[in-house]
């Protein structure tokens, strides 16, 4: 082996590092774990899917009160946070909360597993998130050689899907709203309602060219003419497509007082009520907290609480 080949050509300490034969180091993130026939905590199922040769995710379905009658329960297409570079939709964290927010809500679950930087830059990870929203839609009619997920077809209810992230996923969830709202959807099928948890939104103004996070964005999105001012991190910017379009009827944002992007989230929920946008959108700001704590300890009070404000916000929409 050259010995160049260990040498580091890009390096976010505790994060992830890259040498210069391309090889990737993530030093962040839980292990992944394999889905749970019934988990022991929740009494929710899960299943690892194919959706692509390329795309997997994770399938979530809570207890059902009577295993004999189909139930038409709420979809949640989910996507995981890790600044676009790290985490998995089968990791330890992302698992246990899955099966919370499942339990919590009663829904059914679909955790995508797009593919990550820097192996696959964005958009890569856009395009994945979208196809697995596509594929959910399939479900609606018959299509010749399209294999249909028994839990979709026997317990999901299409005029009741939502989609919802954290961090890079609630990224992902705004701009696959803004794209719902002038590309249909597979059958017809409408997103009911967005859910941004601590979303991954940068500006220029708020964030210096230097800042971690505005570096981590450059390095998933190498191709980005803008930085921070690219319309896919920056709602604000003059050419980004108007919030007025979002296509979907609700939206809930989550922040926490200690997270640096608290303030643009806040933002964000001011700029969509000034946008002419037709829906109806709510915020929860949790005191003492900071980014994503509901993922690494879903036993807390204020964990609880917020899962609790998530279910609140899928079930008050969805009956």
């Amino acid at each position: 082996m050259d010995s160049g080949d260990n040498e580091v050509a890009i390096d976010f300490p505790n994060l992830i590092r890259v040498y210069n034969n391309g090889r990737v180091e993530r030093l962040f993130g839980s292990p992944t774990v394999p889905p749970s026939p019934e988990d022991s905590a929740t009494g929710v199922s899960s299943k690892d899917i194919h959706i692509s040769p390329e795309i997997k995710a994770r399938i979530y379905l809570p207890k059902l009160k009577n295993s004999t009658t189909d139930q038409n329960l709420p979809i949640l297409v989910y996507y995981h946070g890790g600044a676009f570079c790290l985490e998995s939709a089968f990791s330890f964290l992302d698992h246990r909360y899955l099966n919370r927010i499942v339990a919590e809500s009663n829904i059914i679950a679909v955790s995508v597993e797009y593919r990550l930087a820097p192996e696959n830059p964005l958009p890569v990870a856009y395009e994945d998130s979208w196809a697995v929203l596509q594929w959910v839609g399939s479900h609606v009619e018959s299509k010749p050689g399209f294999k249909k997920e028994p839990w979709l077809v026997n317990h999901g209810d299409f005029e009741k899907v939502l989609i919802g992230g954290d961090s890079a996923g609630g990224n992902i969830v705004h701009n696959l709203a803004l794209r719902s709202g002038f590309e249909s959807l597979n059958c017809g099928i409408k997103i009911l309602g967005s859910l941004l948890c601590f979303p991954f939104f940068l500006t220029s103004k708020d964030f210096k060219e230097d800042s971690l996070p505005s570096r981590i964005w450059g390095f998933v999105n190498p191709s980005a003419e803008d930085g921070v001012d690219d319309p896919r991190i920056n709602p604000f910017v003059e050419k980004a497509q108007s919030l007025s379009t979002l296509g979907c009827l609700k939206i809930l944002v989550c922040v926490a007082e200690k997270d640096e992007l608290r303030n643009i989230g806040i933002q964000y929920v001011k700029a969509v009520k000034k946008s002419g946008w037709k829906g109806e959108i709510e915020l929860i700001d949790v005191e003492g907290e900071d980014h994503c704590f509901q993922i690494f300890d879903t036993e807390t009070e204020k964990g609880k609480n917020l899962i609790k404000g998530m279910a609140n916000f899928i079930n008050k929409y969805s009956v």
